[in-house]
């Protein structure tokens, strides 16, 4: 099967796409990334959860984060690379050799088409499961296990029937010293052990909590006049708690609208408006799915378009700062990502259908995008006609 062949032009460009585009990703992302982390980096220490744990919730955040990123670093990308460009007479050259702004732009767009495609993948399927995966981890995170920090004189309740108490603590609550334990035994016999250090550890599966004591020594009542009560001395001891049969299932997949791929919101949607009822199972509303659903497809259908403003943007005076065409690409980009939010809310709330509030921002959008392209592209083919008459006009 024979490769399709691209223009040396195309390659040029797509070359200068590929290195600002991942390090304004990477930027973007991180950006985005690095309150939620912070928060969600207290709440699973608060809960005593492992590295592993945070790992997998970081997984689960990516795809939502990237959904944003995406347009973001693709438009950044586009208007710096086109920016020096011209600041380095690269487009002009381009254009007095007859190659218009339009014919410069067109394989920004198909990167544009591509991520479109790719984001209708991630908005439609991947996003929804990783928002269930995250609720669903986060739950089990919060609600499994017994979160493995004391604090100095505390009594924690281990387990229905066991108590642990330390004089000292260090290292967040983790390493304790002269530990005490009270466990009641279901026949009713009474177990105290007492130790001089002890260590909280947390199991990778956050099911069960190992406590290790050294140096201790254990006392068992078993509250029956025939016996008597012993001890044990011992040296290392290992002890394990576990509340993972208190943890409640999760609920399933598709309670919320933002849970449901393009398919299933699509069906729900097919049948609440066949039984006019209640979508679903009567918790989501007939609303609040075509305002998802047309939400999605919008801010799909919208990156193809960001290049080509992108590069009228960038293309000014020589004297001009590029600040201000970024500024004024940034206030583009957020106020026309607000409207459809906005939109949303009309929709789902039942005040104003989605041709109004999603639908017609969009292909203004869409409209103003190509407009600007090709008015910039105009301007600059009449610069250039202009320049032959010109000449043409001076005595020899």
């Amino acid at each position: 099967m024979r490769l399709p062949h691209f223009p040396t032009l195309d390659r040029y460009l797509l070359a200068q796409l590929l290195p600002p585009f991942v390090v304004s990703l990477a930027a973007v992302l991180a950006a985005l990334l690095l309150e939620r982390l912070l928060v969600l980096f207290d709440d699973l220490a608060a809960e005593g959860s492992s590295l592993a744990t945070f790992v997998s919730l970081l997984t689960d955040l990516l795809p939502h984060y990237l959904g944003l990123a995406l347009p973001a670093a693709l438009c950044v990308s586009v208007f710096l690379i086109i920016r020096r460009m011209s600041d380095n007479n690269e487009i002009d050259a381009l254009m007095a050799s007859g190659v218009s702004l339009l014919r410069i732009a067109r394989p920004y767009m198909w990167s544009g088409v591509v991520l479109g495609l790719g984001s209708i993948l991630l908005y439609g399927y991947i996003q929804p499961v990783a928002r269930y995966d995250f609720r669903s981890g986060f739950y089990y995170a919060a609600h499994s296990g017994w979160a493995p920090h004391l604090q100095a004189g505390m009594f924690a309740t281990t387990s229905g029937d066991s108590m642990l108490t330390a004089d000292r603590v260090s290292r967040n609550g983790t390493v304790l010293h002269e530990v005490f334990i009270r466990q009641r035994e279901p026949d009713g016999a009474v177990r105290i052990i007492t130790a001089h250090r002890g260590l909280i550890t947390a199991v990778p599966s956050l099911k069960q909590t190992r406590l290790d004591l050294w140096d201790g020594l254990i006392v068992y009542d078993p509250r029956d006049e025939s016996n008597k009560a012993n001890q044990t001395r011992f040296e290392h001891s290992m002890r394990t708690f576990d509340q993972s049969h208190d943890t409640a299932a999760f609920r399933s997949r598709g309670i919320d609208e933002r849970e449901l791929t393009l398919v299933e919101l699509a069906t729900r949607l097919e049948a609440s408006h066949q039984s006019d009822a209640p979508a679903g199972d009567g918790v989501i509303t007939r609303s609040s799915l075509r305002a998802e659903l047309d939400f999605r497809l919008a801010r799909a259908l919208a990156i193809p378009f960001i290049p080509p403003l992108a590069v009228a943007l960038a293309i000014g005076a020589k004297r001009r700062r590029p600040i201000m065409g970024l500024i004024a690409l940034a206030l583009v980009l957020v106020g026309f990502d607000h409207t459809l939010q906005f939109g949303h809310g009309l929709i789902a709330t039942g005040r104003m259908k989605g041709l109004y509030a999603i639908w017609l921002p969009e292909i203004l959008f869409c409209t103003i995008c190509m407009a600007s392209i090709f008015r910039r592209s105009r301007g600059s083919w009449r610069r250039r006609q202009a320049i032959p008459l010109n000449k043409a006009r001076r005595p020899a």
